[in-house]
């Protein structure tokens, strides 16, 4: 196994990650930091954030409006995606169990590596938004 070094930033980017439920994007996590760390670069987030996926630190929710979103949070959950402002909300009640997944890998006979489940649709902030815009 190699050796991973450690380093500043890379610490800094996972403690970034794991203290906000908002699902970062690569450029938030630039923004945010860049004060701290003038010589930070949008490459070394990027570099960085795909060594903490590898090393399994954080989850690639996989791109939500155009851009890759992480999440620190290990544990099996599901999410809600707002189609009209990209929130991402952890729904951990409605995860499936692991014995609901061992058994849909048995029936189809596939090595299961991993399960995600997203829901779309509008936040209840979107939602007022438009009550109101719409008068109704």
């Amino acid at each position: 196994m190699p050796i991973i070094r450690r380093s500043k930033k890379r610490d800094a980017m996972l403690q970034l990650i794991q203290g906000t439920d908002c699902h970062p994007t690569a450029d938030w996590v630039f923004r945010t930091l860049k004060e701290q760390y003038p010589d930070l670069s949008l490459g070394t987030v990027y570099r960085n954030l795909n060594q903490l996926c590898e090393e399994g630190l954080i989850f690639r929710l996989g791109a939500i409006d155009g851009q890759e979103r992480f999440d620190a949070r290990l544990d099996p959950h599901s999410h809600f995606v707002c189609s009209r402002c990209s929130r991402v909300l952890d729904l951990p009640e409605l995860t499936p169990g692991q014995s609901e997944v061992q058994r849909l890998s048995r029936q189809y006979g596939f090595t299961l590596e991993g399960c995600e489940f997203k829901l779309r649709g509008l936040c209840n902030d979107c939602r007022e938004k438009m009550k109101i815009i719409g008068g109704n």
